[in-house]
């Protein structure tokens, strides 16, 4: 297993934080999740000691990992949250309602009563992404008496290397406002009633590694920032988005290192800038801190083809079959077996639902466990009902201590929304 994971073998056992994985899958059952709280909460800290230098705060991204605990734990230790619907927003008011006003409200698709929820909460900034937004966000704003802080997000067109799917810096993609169009569509804002413009903000793509387009997208946010405040606006907050990359394969990751370089690289374009920054990371908090435990059901061979067939499917975790993602799988307990070549399925009736295509690993068998590691970003968060499955139970370890933070669904909370 690569640095910077907090799953490891004592004697032949995976343990995360000194806590046996195999108990815990007995106690709770499978498919289930596990975090190990204390690296998030190490990774968020590094994150703010790196910036101490600049005034800043960072803003957990919620769509990562939705846990209520995570994110207590994670406003505990000053953070705010980036979030992107009125759900999400609930999801704060919830678990750390002293954090609202650490709030960030993205996404280009923000309803009416989203926007009313989130003024009535006194949220930190919206991130416009749209002149139809901004006039529906004065409108509420005036309806309500309540004055909207807004940054535009503005899109850079800066490229980065990532899935495509989740790329969002470039001219092409539904995100933000053109930053050439910006400098106008600011002068139109500071004129509305119910509408402060209050910042900037950025976000070129999630799991990149290369801190160069960071660097890039800030610069010329920064002289956009400038102009504005040649304009007479008092733009204070600076809002440089997430999308800071982890290792999922074997390759070696050091956290702090990757966290020094992208601080000097972003402080080194802000320096005497003399504004708020807004850090929205959320993979990285929290993606090497999780794993999703299941058990095999059965193996069969078909042809030349050995199938090992899992509780979990991608109902449960779909980055591989979405974003043709890889997530090592290793075994709970290790035995001794020869290494065979295999697909890791789930249950579910699609061909879709895998996990690895001809993946080497060491034998395993029905009735054995195995760990989908790195799966702590976007694994519950995109979880689903698919083929009427329940979604897993969640399980955070800190302290040594592990603790039930969501149980497991049963068939009645699966249609107790239904109506016959």
């Amino acid at each position: 297993m690569s640095a910077g994971r907090p799953f490891g073998y004592e004697k032949d056992r995976l343990t995360v934080a000194g806590v046996d994985v195999a108990a815990l899958a007995d106690e709770f059952g499978t498919p289930l999740y596990v975090y190990a709280g204390d690296q998030i909460a190490e990774r968020a800290q590094m994150l703010q000691k790196a910036f101490a230098a600049q005034e800043h705060t960072v803003c957990y991204a919620v769509k990562a990992n939705s846990s209520l605990a995570i994110m207590k734990m994670l406003g505990g230790l000053g953070c705010g949250f980036d979030i992107v619907s009125g759900g999400e927003l609930e999801r704060v008011r919830r678990a750390v309602p002293e954090a609202l006003g650490k709030v960030v409200f993205s996404g280009v698709g923000k309803q009416a009563w989203e926007m009313d929820a989130a003024l009535k909460a006194g949220i930190m900034l919206f991130n416009v992404e749209s002149e139809a937004e901004l006039e529906v966000l004065a409108a509420r704003a005036q309806a309500l008496r309540i004055t909207a802080k807004i940054a535009l997000r503005v899109n850079p067109d800066v490229f980065a290397e990532t899935h495509p799917y989740i790329s969002t810096g470039l001219s092409e993609h539904k995100f933000g406002i053109a930053i050439a169009r910006a400098r106008e569509v600011y002068g139109r804002a500071a004129k509305m009633q119910g509408i402060e413009p209050a910042g900037v903000s950025v976000h070129i793509g999630s799991q990149i590694r290369s801190v160069e387009p960071f660097a890039e997208s800030v610069k010329r946010v920064r002289a956009l920032v400038e102009e504005l405040r040649g304009d007479g606006m008092d733009i204070r907050l600076l809002d440089a988005g997430g999308g800071f990359g982890v290792e999922y394969g074997n390759a070696a990751f050091d956290p702090a290192a990757r966290v020094a370089e992208y601080a000097a690289a972003l402080l080194k374009v802000l320096d005497g800038a003399k504004v708020h920054l807004l850090l929205e990371p959320g993979r990285f908090l929290v993606a090497q801190a999780g794993a999703l435990v299941t058990r095999v059901l059965y193996t069969k061979v078909n042809g030349k083809k050995k199938f090992v067939i899992t509780d979990a499917g991608m109902n449960d975790l779909i980055r591989p079959s979405l974003y043709q993602a890889h997530h090592e799988i290793v075994p709970v307990v290790v035995s001794e077996r020869e290494t065979e070549v295999a697909d890791i399925v789930g249950p579910v009736c699609e061909s879709g639902d895998f996990f690895a295509h001809d993946r080497s690993m060491a034998e395993v068998r029905a009735g054995e466990l195995v760990a989908l590691l790195d799966a702590g970003a976007y694994g519950m968060s995109l979880a689903s009902h698919y083929n009427s499955r329940v979604k897993p139970a969640e399980v955070l370890v800190s302290g040594g201590v592990a603790r039930l933070v969501r149980r497991r669904e049963t068939l009645e909370d699966l249609m107790a929304g239904e109506i016959l």
